[in-house]
């Protein structure tokens, strides 16, 4: 009898979860080009790109609903890895359309914003002083994915330009909102890489991407 009503609350915890994708749709196209993260000299066209609906954790402790748009063989693997954080409770600050797309009285005033797709550049490592690489960012073909930003910053010799996240720049003790090993694995287990573990002092420990760049 107890392995029934376990089984049973198993079945149950597994349906929790949703997904679900859809093409971008006019409005949405509105937004992403209102807001300077499309335009037609973008290397993935909007055709190309997809609204991944998602089941996650939000600070609050509680079940919401979120929403990427990612490149559409993005999809499957980023499912994958959402159904596992959502099993092992993973906690997401923001992550609605508007956090990243909308309006500046629409955004989080903190920045802490999980997002997949800008077509933008790569942003150089905080060693540097230039504010572009000129090349194309891995989001910008929305083949990657920023995880909890101010909890797991881009850093690099011994700074961020995120003042915000200073005190996560020491990666113990593990904090809520940071990546763990468990969400490593989950990401491992698709192919993607983790800027995390790029070599030398530059890490961008919320960065995961089909080609680990």
């Amino acid at each position: 009898m107890r392995f029934v009503v376990a089984s049973v609350l198993v079945a149950l915890s597994a349906q929790a979860f949703h997904a679900s994708s859809a093409p971008v749709s006019p409005p949405v196209r509105a937004m992403l080009i209102s807001s300077n993260h499309w335009h037609s000299a973008c290397p993935v066209p909007i055709p190309g790109l997809r609204v991944l609906t998602l089941s996650y954790w939000g600070w609050d402790g509680k079940t919401h609903t979120g929403q990427l748009v990612t490149n559409e063989n993005a999809v499957a693997p980023l499912t994958s890895v959402f159904r596992r954080l959502y099993a092992m409770h993973f906690e997401i600050h923001h992550m609605q359309l508007t956090d990243n797309y909308g309006k500046a009285s629409q955004q989080p005033r903190d920045g802490d914003v999980t997002y997949s797709f800008s077509c933008r550049d790569a942003v150089p490592s905080p060693c540097s002083g230039g504010t572009s690489t000129h090349a194309w960012s891995m989001h910008a073909y929305g083949d990657a994915i920023d995880i909890n930003p101010v909890e797991n910053p881009y850093v690099g010799c011994g700074q961020t330009r995120d003042k915000t996240a200073v005190s996560f720049m020491k990666r113990t003790p593990l904090r809520r909102g940071m990546v763990t090993p468990a969400v490593l694995a989950a990401f491992h287990d698709v192919g993607w890489g983790w800027g995390g573990s790029w070599y030398g002092s530059t890490k961008d420990y919320m960065h995961f991407s089909s080609n680990g760049h």
